[in-house]
């Protein structure tokens, strides 16, 4: 539907274009998965591999929005708060983008396959299949942020020793891990429209 494909770019232009999140592009986002939910409730929109993956892009905004109720919150407190808890709301939008720029690239890839694999690519792309996807990925992105929440509340602590030497590192490496695959997935899902493109363009 064109709904989800309008949609879906703008799920692009503010994870994969942007540089950084704004207020702007934050409501619009909020807004279009809220708008995305219902629709997929909708008995015209066929739910294939594809809707659910784009149903776990749109409950994804849910970490969004309870990261600004957190910040809310955290405020009416003042300075009382301590470093360790002030740091869950950003958390709660690290995993937001995380789970939000694998998933979008889980649909540019499933529309390489169904574009340029229709039929090989069939047994793959089914509900079941993106399903799993989708738990993985969320499964993947929960012990991520669970290891930057443990690094934080041992340096909110300033605890010393080898765990925290081994959480440090480790957070440190995840940390650069994901800038780097942030960037490749900005180049693959760049890569897999162009293609797609211009396989559809009239020649």
């Amino acid at each position: 539907m064109k709904d989800l494909r309008r949609y879906l770019a703008l799920k692009y232009i503010q994870y994969l274009v942007l540089s950084s999140s704004n207020a702007v592009s934050t409501l619009l986002g909020l807004l279009g998965s809220a708008y995305t939910m219902i629709l997929l409730q909708s008995s015209k929109v066929s739910f294939k591999s594809t809707a659910v993956l784009i149903s776990s892009l749109a409950q994804a905004d849910i970490l969004v929005f309870l990261s600004l109720v957190y910040d809310l919150v955290l405020g009416s407190f003042g300075a009382g708060v301590s470093p360790a808890a002030s740091a869950l709301a950003r958390i709660l939008l690290t995993a937001n983008t995380h789970v939000s720029c694998v998933l979008l690239s889980c649909v540019a890839f499933e529309a390489y396959l169904i574009t340029f694999l229709p039929l090989e690519s069939r047994p793959l792309r089914t509900v079941r299949n993106a399903r799993l996807i989708s738990r993985v990925i969320w499964m993947l992105v929960a012990a991520e942020c669970a290891l930057f929440l443990m690094d934080d509340h041992l340096r909110a602590s300033s605890s010393v020793g080898l765990l925290f030497q081994l959480s440090s590192t480790a957070a440190a490496l995840l940390r650069s891990l994901s800038y780097i695959l942030g960037i490749l997935l900005r180049i693959i899902n760049v890569y897999i429209y162009y293609k797609i493109f211009f396989s559809i363009s009239p020649r």
